[in-house]
């Protein structure tokens, strides 16, 4: 028995739906990994964009499937199951592996036998591949997973046994089922950080997480509701935020950020946590009470 067979296998999957542009720089970063067991599969919910075409040129290097499905938390839950790894990690079809991220996950695992999940650092990139900040990384705590989450997906590796203990993604959320499974696993199981950027995080304005934030942010409180019983007041403030800046993209770009420059640290402050939730308040009473059912909903 070499070296490498006492190795855990660690499988990778990637759901897809139409991301032709993306693919090929995601399924790239992971078969460049300088991990030795890794076994990958892309689960593509029946593309139309010439997806097929590059899984194809990949033949005998992962492993594909091409059917509809019922979103993204069902085709990663069909990949795992699929999957024969110990340790299992997804990334999305926009979005990459830094490299030697599976190894220094699997480093950590294998070190520390108790932790059942591993995250590391990230950054946020555009269509271009070009870095446009870095995600909001904090160690893991429970009770700060309540107020924020502060956990990027692609960067988790999580050890299949503890995932088989407490189910996998919720199939009936399309935006956060990630955050509901941190929640889930954090009340059972250890989860470190490790003090390295294993991954990258597409923002773009068509991701499903920018085209469809209200969407988004409605489902965060329903996670954060059943889970806590309340919404914290760093959800209510993103929300606010976000649609101040749908709201006045403009005002937001050319007038409020130039100026937080030059303006008292106390001032900036409010303008940043204060003046979203007043904006909130007031548009919520703008909108119609059919758009304000729809919100509920």
């Amino acid at each position: 028995m070499t070296v490498q067979d006492d190795l855990p296998l660690v499988s990778i999957v990637t759901p897809s739906l139409n991301q032709a542009q993306f693919l090929r720089d995601t399924i790239e970063s992971i078969l460049s990994q300088d991990y030795p067991r890794l076994e990958y599969l892309v689960i593509d919910g029946g593309s139309t964009d010439g997806s097929s075409d590059i899984l194809r040129s990949y033949t005998g290097r992962l492993t594909w499937t091409s059917a509809p499905d019922l979103g993204q938390a069902d085709a990663v839950n069909s990949g795992f199951r699929l999957a024969k790894g110990e340790i299992l990690g997804w990334v999305n079809s926009d979005d990459t592996y830094c490299p030697g991220a599976v190894k220094a996950a699997v480093e950590h695992l294998v070190a520390n036998p108790d932790t059942a999940a591993v995250y590391g650092s990230a950054y946020y990139t555009d269509e271009k591949n070009r870095v446009i900040g870095s995600y909001p990384t904090e160690d893991f705590n429970m009770d700060r997973l309540a107020e924020a989450c502060f956990i990027c997906q692609p960067s988790v590796f999580i050890r299949r046994t503890a995932l088989e203990s407490i189910g996998m993604l919720d199939p009936t959320l399309h935006y956060c089922m990630d955050y509901d499974l941190w929640i889930r696993l954090g009340r059972r199981f250890r989860i470190d950080r490790i003090q390295q950027v294993l991954a990258n995080s597409r923002r773009y304005p068509e991701s499903k997480s920018s085209s469809r934030r209200d969407q988004l942010f409605q489902e965060i409180y329903a996670v954060a509701e059943r889970s806590f019983g309340y919404v914290s007041p760093h959800w209510r403030v993103c929300r606010a935020y976000y649609r101040l800046v749908d709201l006045s993209w403009p005002v937001a770009r050319w007038v409020l950020y130039p100026v937080r420059a030059v303006l008292p640290r106390g001032v900036h402050y409010w303008l940043r946590t204060r003046l979203p939730l007043v904006v909130d308040r007031a548009s919520s009473r703008w909108r119609t009470p059919k758009d304000r059912r729809e919100s509920a909903r």
